[in-house]
C-alpha cells in the first residue's frame, strides 16, 4: 500500500508534532539578527549586492565538482535558461576571505511567511557568512523581488558530525528570512510552494531548477529542464543513503539547493532539492536530492518557533 506524503502548509497540528523524531539540530545564525533591526540590514544587503557582486558570486560547493562527463543509457532531457520563477531564488553570502558565494533556494509555505528550503552543504562551513541574503528570482543581474537578509539556517547536527558524504541523507536546511526593506516578508512578496515530507521517489514531470556557476553571459540565468525521477541507492560506502535521481542536462556545479518541483492541487509542492550523495551528483547530468523525511519536518518546525539548538 502507498503512502500518502505528508505535506506542509504552514499550518501547525498536534498530527505534526507527533511525527517529530528526536534527532539533535544545529541552528547557524546569520547576520541579520543583529541590532541594528531587519529593516535597515535589509537595506544595507540590497546596497552591497548589486549586479556585479552577484555576478561575481562563486558557488558554494568545491571547484570542480559536477565536472563534465558522459552519462550511459537513454538520452538526458536538456535545460534551457529562463527568467524564473518568484519562488524560487538564490542565497548570496561573503565567506572568511570575503569572496562572494551562492546557492539555491524555495520560498515554502510558513505560518510567519519567512522559510525557505535549499541544500545543508551549501551552508555548512564554520567560514563566517557575511551579508548572507535572499534573492528571489535572481536572473540577468535583477533583484525583481528586493534581497532578503537570512536570520537563521537550521542544519541537522548530524550533517555537521558526519560531513558531506557520511551525513548525504542530511543534506538539506531550511532558512528563516527577515523582511525586506519596506517591511514585506518574503511569502507576501513571491508567494511559496508546499513543501512535501516523504513525497515517494518515483515522479513524472519534474521540474528542477538551479542556478549554475558557468556561462557565457555577463549575467546567467537560471535553468529549468523536466523529467522523471526514482530511487537510488547509493553505492558508496562512505556516503550512504537513498535519494531521488533525476536526469537532465547541463547542472554544473551552483545549481546546488534547487528545487525539485511536482504538480499539486495547489500548484507546486517542492519533493527535493539538488544536493546529498557527493552534494548534489558527479556530472552534470544526473542530479541527486537527500529525501525529506520527518528529519526536514523537525527542522522546519524549529524554525518556525524560532528555536535554538546544539550548534557545532
Amino acid at each position: 500500500m502507498r503512502h500518502r506524503p505528508l505535506v506542509i502548509r504552514g499550518r501547525l497540528t498536534a498530527v505534526l508534532a507527533g511525527l517529530l523524531l528526536t534527532a539533535a539540530t544545529a541552528v547557524v545564525h546569520g547576520p541579520a539578527a543583529a541590532a541594528a533591526g531587519p529593516h535597515t540590514s535589509a537595506v544595507t544587503a540590497d546596497a552591497y549586492w548589486t549586479p556585479e557582486r552577484m555576478a561575481a558570486a562563486l558557488p558554494a560547493e568545491a571547484a570542480g565538482r559536477r565536472a563534465a562527463g558522459a552519462v550511459p543509457g537513454d538520452p538526458v532531457p536538456p535545460s534551457h535558461p529562463f527568467d524564473g520563477l518568484p519562488q524560487v531564488g538564490t542565497f548570496f553570502w561573503t565567506d572568511g576571505q570575503n569572496t562572494g558565494r551562492f546557492c539555491g533556494g524555495t520560498v515554502v509555505r510558513s505560518p510567519h511567511r519567512d522559510l525557505a528550503v535549499s541544500a545543508a552543504h551549501c551552508l555548512r562551513s564554520p567560514d563566517p557568512k557575511k551579508r548572507l541574503s535572499f534573492v528571489p528570482q535572481y536572473h540577468d543581474g535583477l533583484k525583481p523581488h528586493g534581497v532578503f537578509p537570512v536570520e537563521d539556517i537550521y542544519i541537522d547536527q548530524r550533517y555537521y558530525d558526519l560531513g558531506t558524504n557520511g551525513g548525504a541523507r542530511w543534506d538539506f536546511t531550511i532558512g528563516r528570512m527577515g523582511p525586506r526593506a519596506d517591511g514585506t516578508d518574503v511569502q507576501e512578496a513571491v508567494g511559496a510552494f508546499d513543501l512535501a515530507i516523504r513525497p515517494g521517489y518515483d515522479h513524472r514531470n519534474v521540474r528542477l531548477i538551479g542556478y549554475p556557476g558557468s556561462s557565457d553571459a555577463k549575467y546567467p540565468k537560471p535553468l529549468d529542464c523536466t523529467s522523471s525521477t526514482h530511487r537510488y541507492t547509493s553505492t558508496d560506502p562512505a556516503a550512504p543513503g537513498d535519494f531521488l535521481e533525476i536526469a537532465c542536462a547541463g547542472y554544473v556545479g551552483g545549481t546546488s539547493g534547487g528545487p525539485f518541483l511536482v504538480r499539486w492541487a495547489t500548484g507546486y509542492a517542492v519533493v527535493g532539492v539538488i544536493g546529498g550523495y557527493h552534494t548534489g551528483g558527479d556530472t552534470p547530468d544526473i542530479s541527486y536530492s537527500s529525501y525529506f523525511t520527518e528529519d526536514l519536518l523537525e527542522l522546519y518546525l524549529r524554525a518556525v518557533d524560532g528555536e535554538e539548538s546544539a550548534r557545532r
